[in-house]
């Protein structure tokens, strides 16, 4: 249903999920009568209050879960580590462990921002075909957050092409001037998720990146293995 764009008629459920027709209606009459789901005037059905809730305590799990990992990231690196998914065609971050420098990065748990312009956005996104990636911020739209944000379609799979060949995404100043992050993909975690360490150019320098990008791998692989065993 949230793949479809957040709603969905009958038929369409029953062929994305490849349950017969009968089977798709009880099951949705069901979540409807327990708020999940709810029926719009259409007689299209879409995503329903309750799961708000259950997206807060998920959210607060996934949070408890990676919290250690990024206090470790930010021990070796002694930068700001964060955790972010895609929600819908946004990035959401939903944990972080700040750096112990005076001057650091901040971004709220919460703070929903646009893909192409993000480190953790980048990353997600690497992990979707082209078409798929390009699809989303032609949705969302590439607008500049910076001089030096990416907004050229062409230029923005090539960079897709590298993340995926290097396994790290890198924001150069794109999404906030004088801030550089390297950020990895969860690989084979549960949902789509990317850790990310931050912070000012004149710390994370190339060099930092150069040593910071196997650790932050590292990180993403002991997460994934973590998040599994939960599951």
């Amino acid at each position: 249903m949230a793949e479809a764009g957040g709603e969905a008629s009958l038929s369409q459920l029953a062929d994305a999920s490849g349950l017969p027709l009968p089977t798709i209606h009880r099951i949705i009459r069901t979540l409807v009568g327990n708020g999940y789901v709810r029926q719009l005037p259409s007689r299209r059905y879409a995503l329903g209050p309750r799961l708000i809730g259950l997206g807060d305590k998920a959210s607060q799990m996934m949070s408890t879960w990676a919290r250690p990992h990024l206090a470790q990231l930010v021990e070796d690196l002694g930068e700001t580590a964060n955790l972010a998914m895609l929600d819908g065609d946004k990035v959401i971050y939903v944990a972080q462990v700040p750096s112990p420098h005076a001057m650091r990065m901040f971004t709220e748990v919460g703070r929903r921002v646009l893909p192409h312009s993000a480190g953790v956005g980048k990353a997600l996104l690497s992990q979707l075909t082209d078409e798929e990636a390009l699809a989303t911020v032609q949705r969302t739209g590439m607008p500049a957050a910076t001089d030096r944000t990416i907004v050229d379609p062409d230029t923005f799979v090539a960079e897709l092409h590298r993340i995926r060949k290097d396994g790290y995404a890198i924001d150069d100043g794109e999404q906030e001037i004088g801030v550089r992050c390297v950020a990895v993909p969860v690989d084979g975690a549960p949902s789509g998720m990317a850790v990310s360490v931050s912070g000012p150019e004149a710390r994370v320098h190339w060099d930092f990146v150069s040593r910071a990008a196997p650790i932050v791998q590292r990180c993403a692989t002991a997460l994934a293995a973590d998040l599994n065993n939960q599951g």
